[in-house]
């Protein structure tokens, strides 16, 4: 895939600062994984580390220029995306299709 969500997140997240993992969730990410489904209307992406929040947004600006939808990101703490239920949201995400944008270790 040289165009769409999962390229566009590739090219802009992988050397942003700060950004330790970062996943696609959400409705694309169902579709993506074959769950049926209507087309998806944004795309929802989970950041973890302690990337600065200004950046996260120009990222963001900047794939929805390109994509023509809007993208949501989302950032936690490396510590809270490890620890074992406690965040209603993070069970959520974890229990449903992720695509992986940037492994733990990638960058170096």
């Amino acid at each position: 895939m040289t165009y769409g969500p999962a390229a566009v997140l590739a090219d802009l997240l992988p050397t942003m600062d700060g950004v330790d993992e970062a996943y696609i969730y959400g409705s694309w990410a169902a579709r993506h994984a074959g769950e049926a489904g209507p087309p998806p209307r944004d795309v929802d992406v989970l950041v973890v580390g302690d990337a600065d929040d200004d950046d996260l947004a120009d990222a963001a600006l900047a794939a929805e220029q390109r994509l023509g939808r809007e993208v949501n990101i989302h950032r936690v703490s490396a510590s809270a995306w490890r620890s074992p239920g406690g965040d209603p949201f993070l069970t959520s995400v974890r229990s449903r299709p992720l695509y992986t944008i940037v492994r733990s270790g990638d960058r170096s």
